[in-house]
């Protein structure tokens, strides 16, 4: 079936589709193999197939193979070159994991990646191995990669629930939906059962605990069945973007989707019920279109409504809806079947009597049938007891009807008086013209109204134009006799004509309006974007909103925006009287429209719609429209939601503007800052250094009397600003990454012991008491940092706690324990449920305190731990008191050398 030139395609659409696809010859490209579980063969499908296109002459790349102990999965890596994996280290193990940098340096034609849902160690490049791939494919490298489909996001819950066992390592959907290939590896769940048993799958522990959970038979038929559906709708979105880019008109039967044809007469809502009940039973896609003529556009507002209201059910029900305009509904409803690849139709069934069995709608079903003779068509029996709609506007039947021939009265009365006109006219030229002549004014005038005021005026033009040239042009005159039967046949072609121009016109004028209409919707877009891209403040991006939704609906509209806290702010402004603020923040909440036209509040006179951003609700718009009834119309409400994504993203936009901007005035403080305190902490060190040292002199030459107070005094005040600035150097130099870790193996008494006596002046002969097992192992870790980290929080203890003060050391499997605990009142109240806050610098637990310090030792502390990948927190103990807890990875100590024993 070849196309009309009205079904080519766009330009623009030809162009973005080149455009798409020298972007897609530029990125490589991404094969998955596809399973239901574990041990279906994807990796053996995977390295079978790689060593095919290795043999073929194609540089194959083996990046990283999870074999899992299979052997004849690891006789498939045989001749095919492996990519060393990176050492990584991560509490206190060594790792081995992708190396994506030596990757992209070799950049074969295919790379292998396996376990696509993989988690990467924490510091590598990106948390997930996903997006390793992605940043492989940008580089122009074709990815083959396997998963499950119990790692796909959108199926977490639902595997979850069928299997009972939490997924942790997910992929969003995105990812496999972009795949150029997808490969299903299929087994039965009997064979797949088999091969557990046979030790294929898991080694045998393994694979006994997983026959008793995961690999249960309902399991794995329900997966199975989860993983050929989500096969089978890429391949569905396959076939119909390669129908799409051939321009392939006719319907391929391969979905056998459902169209259903609305109508506009009463029992349209039982064909959309239908249509529903029979996709349900189908298990398949379908949509709605109801076809808008220049004929049916000439209803009154009842019967326009009652199609509304049949639309808004198809979507309710879970149809696509669409409104399309033309002048052969016939043409329009194959014309979307094609596109959507529709193979059944659901048309109504109309109530037929006398003559109008031989030309209703009866002829649509034949019309249907005709044009499209692949196409099943459904045609639905009339319901009478179904259930009537409601209608969607207040207006009643008898004032549409009152109201309706008032409006069309003066296009008749123009199209009357010109024909008088013309009359009036043609009467003194009778002398000078032919009659044929006459005729051409006549036909003129009936182009003219038929232009103006469309079909029904230029019909009356035509047959009053044809009966005033016989009255006072055709002889005998004054009279509607004809002496010449040849005027006959003038009379008929000029009512023919008349009819025919206006028939012509009217649907001219009706493609005219649609195409007005749909640029003025595109302008309007166009038009906020516009503005919206210049907008820097939220109240800016708020006006534009509520300016272009207004245009484009009339009435009222309010952008409610969110907070630095992502609350919804609701106006203290001035607001409409019917404008109900919980309602808003209802719709904000829940991320649901509400109000007018929705299901939820629908009683309200407003509509309210979330603001949803890439990233989250930003907001609501809410709009109370000059006309209720536009809520309604498909074209509309995606007009709505389009103008409602564009305001959400600017303000998303402008969101992360001001936090730009704030990180960067921050980072310039900070940056400040850390220069300052490292120059100035240079400067005073020398001139500090030696003033203790003279202090302490002096206090030798004075031991007794009151200078030797005054030397006291004067040394311990040197001491604690020599402290101050020995922070402020360790914390300039953190800041700006000089933790150069040199971890050895360590004994943790000794680094305790040599704390406490490098403490001893800021303790001030206040008793420690230490709990350290004299069996506890070695630990790797810096001995000097951690040192430091003590007597900082010795010193801490020794000025806000009380006596006596505990060190405790422990070690579990994995981590060395150390904790620093004194008797005081413990934290203040202030920090309790934020005692993380602690560790920021320069902040102290009581802002304003006669204890001297600025609120740097535990930032410190924290900055230290955390380069050893550790934690550390602080908190109040059950017997009063504040106890500071820091954790340490750690991993069992070499084992001594021969010569040391």
């Amino acid at each position: 079936m070849a196309l009309s030139p009205d079904a080519r395609p766009d330009p623009d659409q030809l162009l973005e589709q080149l455009r798409g696809e020298a972007e897609r010859a530029r990125r490589g490209k991404l094969r998955i193999y596809f399973g239901a579980s574990a041990g279906v063969g994807k990796t053996y499908a995977m390295l079978s197939a790689a060593q095919r296109e290795s043999r073929a002459g194609r540089d194959v790349l083996v990046g990283v193979i999870e074999t899992h102990g299979r052997s004849e999965t690891a006789e498939l890596l045989v001749g095919l070159e492996q990519l060393p994996l990176r050492q990584v280290a991560y509490r206190g193990r060594s790792l081995q994991e992708f190396d994506l940098d030596a990757a992209l340096a070799r950049k074969p034609e295919v790379l292998l990646v396996d376990e696509l849902a993989h988690s990467n160690v924490d510091g590598s490049r990106h948390p997930k191995r996903w997006q390793d791939v992605q940043e492989l494919l940008e580089a122009g490298i074709d990815v083959w990669s396997a998963i499950n489909v119990q790692h796909l996001e959108s199926l977490n819950g639902t595997v979850g629930a069928i299997t009972g066992i939490r997924v942790h390592e997910t992929v969003p959907d995105t990812v496999l939906d972009a795949a150029d290939e997808i490969i299903l590896v299929d087994v039965t769940p009997d064979e797949l059962m088999g091969r557990l048993k046979a030790g294929k799958v898991y080694l045998p522990q393994q694979a006994e605990r997983a026959a008793q959970n995961f690999f249960r038979k309902g399991n794995l038929i329900a997966l199975r069945e989860i993983a050929l559906r989500r096969t089978a709708e890429h391949v569905e979105d396959d076939v119909r973007s390669y129908r799409v880019e051939k321009s392939i008109a006719p319907v391929w039967n391969t979905e056998g989707a459902i169209l259903a044809c609305i109508g506009p007469r009463e029992g349209a809502e039982q064909t959309v019920r239908t249509a529903a009940r029979l996709a349900g039973q189908l298990n398949v896609r379908w949509y709605a279109a109801y076809v808008e003529t220049p004929r049916l556009q000439r209803r009154g507002v009842a019967p326009r409504d009652r199609v509304l209201a049949v639309i808004k059910l198809a979507e309710e029900l879970g149809a696509e809806t669409a409104v399309l305009a033309g002048s052969d509904a016939a043409d329009e409803l194959v014309a979307q079947a094609q596109l959507l690849n529709c193979a059944i139709l659901v048309v109504g069934r109309p109530q037929l009597s006398g003559w109008s069995v031989f030309w209703s709608q009866r002829s649509m079903t034949r019309r249907l049938a005709t044009l499209a003779p692949t196409l099943d068509i459904v045609e639905v029996g009339h319901a009478e007891s179904a259930r009537r709609l409601v209608r969607s506007t207040a207006r009643s039947e008898d004032d549409v009807d009152a109201t309706a021939w008032q409006g069309r009265l003066p296009p008749y009365a123009w199209a009357a008086a010109s024909s008088a006109a013309i009359t009036l006219l043609a009467l003194p030229l009778l002398g000078f013209f032919d009659l044929a002549n006459i005729v051409m004014l006549f036909l003129l005038g009936t182009v003219g109204v038929a232009l103006k005021f469309g079909r029904g005026p230029a019909a009356l033009a035509a047959f009053l134009n044809v009966a005033t040239f016989d009255y006072f042009f055709v002889e005998p005159r004054m009279s509607f006799a004809v002496t010449d039967v040849q005027y006959l046949v003038t009379f008929a072609v000029m009512l023919v004509v008349g009819l025919l121009t206006g028939q012509l016109t009217a649907g001219l004028r009706f493609q005219a309006r649609i195409s007005a209409s749909r640029e003025r919707r595109a302008q309007s877009l166009f038009e906020l974007t516009r503005d919206l891209s210049a907008a820097l403040l939220g109240s800016q991006v708020a006006e534009l909103g509520e300016a272009a939704v207004r245009r484009n609906f009339g009435g009222q509209a309010l952008v409610l925006a969110t907070d630095a806290y992502d609350q919804l702010v609701l106006l203290d402004k001035n607001v409409p009287v019917d404008f109900d603020p919980s309602v808003a923040d209802w719709a904000f909440r829940n991320t649901q429209s509400a109000g007018l036209a929705t299901s939820t509040l629908s009683a309200q006179s407003w509509h309210y719609i979330p603001l949803k951003a890439p990233m989250r609700v930003r907001g609501v718009l809410a709009l109370k429209p000059a006309q209720a009834r536009w809520l309604l119309v498909p074209e509309h409400m995606q007009q709505l939601d389009t103008l409602a994504r564009q305001i959400a993203i600017a303000l998303e936009r402008v969101h992360y503007v001001d936090i730009a901007q704030q990180a960067v005035v921050q980072m310039e403080s900070e940056r400040l800052r850390n220069t300052l305190l490292a120059a100035i902490s240079h400067d005073v060190r020398t001139p500090l250094t030696a003033l203790i040292g003279l202090a302490e002199s002096l206090q030798r030459l004075l031991p007794t009397g009151p200078q030797a107070e005054m030397a006291q005094a004067m040394t311990q005040q040197a001491r604690q600003l020599s402290a101050l600035v020995t922070n402020l150097l360790d914390m300039a130099r953190l800041q700006n990454g000089g933790v150069n870790l040199r971890s050895e193996w360590q004994s943790v008494e000794e680094v305790v012991g040599s704390a406490i006596r490098a403490a001893q002046h800021a303790l001030g002969g206040l008793a420690v008491h230490t709990d350290v097992p004299p069996d506890l192992p070695l630990v790797e870790f810096d001995a000097v940092l951690m040192e430091r980290v003590l007597v900082n929080l010795l010193e801490n203890a020794a000025k806000y706690g009380a006596p006596p003060i505990a060190v405790t050391a422990r070690v579990t499997s994995d981590s060395l324990v150390l904790s620093v605990r004194d008797q005081g009142t413990g934290l203040p109240l202030a920090l309790r449920g934020r005692e993380a806050e602690l560790f920021d610098k320069f902040t102290r637990g009581q802002a304003e305190s006669a204890t001297p310090g600025v609120g740097l030792g535990l930032a410190i502390c924290k900055a230290v731990v955390d380069a050893h990948r550790g934690r550390i927190v602080a908190g109040n103990t059950n017997g009063g008191g504040a106890e500071f807890v820091l954790t340490l990875p750690r991993r069992a100590p070499p084992a001594p050398a021969l010569d040391d024993l």
